[in-house]
């Protein structure tokens, strides 16, 4: 069997739904688990170490017939930016963008400031991103600064 044959083998094509791709291995599960897959009746391939040029291994999550929200993207862009985000019509990809976090996050992040309003007034959370790469984000109402460790995902 020739290698081409061989990676062809290694994930399932995809007649229509969404691609989540060059997911970091140690991500794989909290993205999962974001999207809240164990709970969908959808038909889910699940790959992780996977080969990659690019990363080394990767992960990578095809959902059939399914089609994410921006606020889904947005809290998989949290606790894992820059993967690749393939929309798949008819086996062929309709749409591929690099996800990376919006300048705002609104209803996405809990304040971990018990005193801020957002905690204890019913209004969503509104946190400015000033550093998308090391994801650090500042709340609107307090203006408290989280970094990537520190981030709730509500």
């Amino acid at each position: 069997m020739s290698e081409k044959k061989k990676k062809e083998l290694m994930v399932a094509a995809l007649e229509n739904g969404t691609a989540i791709d060059h997911i970091p291995p140690e991500r794989l599960f909290q993205v999962a688990a974001l999207l809240g897959l164990d709970r969908m009746n959808h038909p889910i391939t699940i790959g992780n170490n996977l080969i990659s040029k690019k990363m080394g291994s990767k992960g990578v999550i095809k959902v059939a017939d399914v089609f994410l929200a921006e606020d889904e993207i947005n809290r998989i862009a949290l606790v894992a930016p820059n993967v690749i985000l393939n929309i798949i019509r008819d086996y062929g990809v309709v749409e591929k963008k690099s996800i990376s976090l919006p300048k705002e996050l609104i209803g996405i992040v809990k304040c971990n400031n018990p005193k801020c309003i957002s905690n204890n007034e019913p209004m969503p959370s509104r946190f400015e991103v000033i550093d998308r790469e090391n994801v650090t984000l500042k709340c609107h109402y307090c203006e408290r600064k989280i970094g990537k460790e520190d981030v709730l995902i509500v």
